[in-house]
């Protein structure tokens, strides 16, 4: 760490660079405290640190720093308005704090670009983070925590005053960072291990289901391969395999045929595609219908529904081929109605939340169900439960939510969400992800992306979020991932948001890339026929 002296009137500070990255907004950040009347009007690349060597008084004056790396040079201009350093306290009205991210993918990025525009947030760190996080300026990356190290976050936290972590991927839930943060008395987003395991166990969330009347699919788990065949020979084709642990959104085949349901079982149960996550399986009845994504925030007895999304799983246009992580999406999902929200409400989420706190495990955090809207009843059913924000659904609804993230996020942390609601922008707003050539299969790493500035403001209410990007020597934008952009974008209507989307989206130079050309289909049919 690099540290330089800066003088400033009657007060002497240490400028001490730990990153290549940060936003340091609205504050001077002291070893005791926060400088409210600080004021700085760009944001540097570097994480920074401003510690007194003497705190004399500041009489009103205008300072420049320059910050110059290989990377990039920049000018911090701040004003100090008086000498009075105010100290923020936890429980004050205007409570303010700093906020620690976890994860480094396009999820994260639309979190970090959220918090950062909350009112009641200081300053954004995201660990590990990735480039175009970096060079956003939407938060201060730390690549070098280690996120499976409980007690390494847990001291980078007490460092830096974090006052709200948020637990962005799966992995480190069902791993238990969550208990461990939450042990050391440090608000965090997110579900314990023991009720991360909604997403980490699907056997677990099928009997959960069973046992609170939560409508779901006819289904059975089995750990033998025979037995698993003479059950899906009994029930026909088409019907689902899934592998009961985490599969990095991979472990769900849609069988057509028996033959394709006996390889998934074989690959599974026999070969160990999977590994661990695939040492059980969950046979499950094929739903026909048409999918939703349904998110709901949880401060472990009271549940708030967020606006609703969808997404596209499948790689192709016209929802065909293998499935992805997801390849678009976009907000509001026009089958999720009002009538349909407060049914799944009542008969999956709250439910749902009831049976966690009667089984011992409190759910905190967001509950994102995977639903399928059946195609005969018109009713809702739960497919699967993920215990934080979908990617790339996230996206969608970050760039169109206006209430304070922050203030929201620790009121869940707290069991303070009776009253609460959420503001969101009108319209609608829509993501196209952009994948490495090969994607989901075997995909070549390290091509140059390029154009992207340029991209971002090519159309009005564009943000381009980066799930798989890193930086080359001199630079550049690399893909060192499956799914490695998100080009967002709001718009009145729907029709208006992937108009922008894609205006986006084609300026971009990536000859490593490829994107579906049909994100927002069925709600474009769904427009288009209400409007005949």
């Amino acid at each position: 760490m690099s540290c330089t002296t800066l003088s400033l009137g009657g007060g002497s500070f240490k400028f001490c660079s730990i990153d290549r990255s940060c936003q340091i907004k609205n504050h001077l950040r002291f070893s005791n405290g926060f400088v409210r009347n600080g004021r700085c009007n760009l944001v540097c690349n570097s994480a920074i640190s401003f510690s007194p060597l003497s705190l004399n008084s500041l009489p009103p004056q205008d300072f420049q720093f320059h910050h110059r790396s290989r990377f990039s040079s920049h000018v911090i201009n701040c004003s100090t308005l008086n000498s009075e350093a105010s100290i923020s306290s936890n429980k004050a009205n205007d409570e303010r704090v700093i906020v620690l991210v976890i994860g480094g993918g396009g999820r994260e990025h639309a979190l970090c670009y959220a918090l950062k525009r909350s009112p009641s947030c200081d300053a954004v760190f995201c660990a590990p983070g990735n480039a175009g996080i970096s060079s956003s300026g939407d938060a201060t990356c730390i690549p070098d925590l280690h996120i499976d190290d409980s007690a390494a976050v847990i001291s980078f936290c007490r460092k830096w005053n974090v006052g709200l972590v948020v637990v962005g991927p799966e992995a480190p839930l069902v791993a238990g960072l969550a208990n461990d943060l939450v042990k050391a008395g440090i608000p965090t987003f997110g579900p314990s291990s023991e009720a991360a395991a909604l997403e980490g166990s699907k056997n677990f969330m099928k009997r959960l289901c069973d046992k609170y009347g939560i409508p779901t699919a006819k289904y059975q788990s089995f750990t033998d391969p025979s037995a698993a065949k003479q059950y899906i020979q009994e029930q026909g084709a088409p019907i689902v395999i899934k592998a009961d642990g985490l599969a990095a959104g991979k472990g769900v085949i849609v069988a057509t045929t028996l033959e394709e349901a006996y390889e998934a079982v074989d690959a599974m149960l026999v070969k160990g595609a999977f590994g661990l996550a695939g040492g059980c399986v969950v046979v499950e009845e094929y739903l026909e219908g048409e999918e939703a994504s349904f998110f709901a925030l949880v401060d472990g007895e009271n549940a708030i529904p967020l606006e609703s999304a969808q997404d596209h799983k499948r790689v192709g246009d016209g929802d065909t081929g293998p499935n992805t992580g997801g390849m678009g999406a976009y907000s509001p999902a026009p089958i999720i109605t009002r009538e349909l929200q407060r049914i799944v409400m009542e008969s999956i989420i709250l439910p749902t939340v009831k049976g966690m706190a009667e089984e011992g495990c409190r759910f905190v955090g967001v509950l994102f169900a995977g639903l399928m809207i059946e195609k005969k009843s018109g009713l809702p059913k739960l497919i699967e439960y993920n215990v934080r924000f979908g990617d790339p659904e996230c996206q969608v609804l970050m760039v169109r939510l206006e209430s304070d993230l922050a203030k929201v996020l620790l009121a869940t942390c707290r069991g303070e969400l009776t009253g609460v609601s959420l503001d969101w922008s009108p319209g609608s707003s829509m993501v196209v992800v952009m994948a490495s050539k090969g994607y989901p299969g075997a995909y070549e790493k390290g091509t140059m992306i390029q154009n992207l500035e340029e991209a971002e403001v090519v159309a009005p209410s564009v943000k381009i979020f980066h799930a798989g990007t890193s930086s080359d020597s001199e630079g550049n934008f690399i893909a060192v991932g499956g799914r490695v952009l998100g080009v967002a974008a709001k718009g009145k209507n729907i029709e208006e948001a992937r108009d922008r989307a894609y205006q986006a989206v084609e300026e971009i130079r990536w000859s490593g890339g490829f994107y579906r050309k049909d994100i927002g289909w069925r709600a474009l049919e769904k427009q288009f026929s209400l409007q005949e």
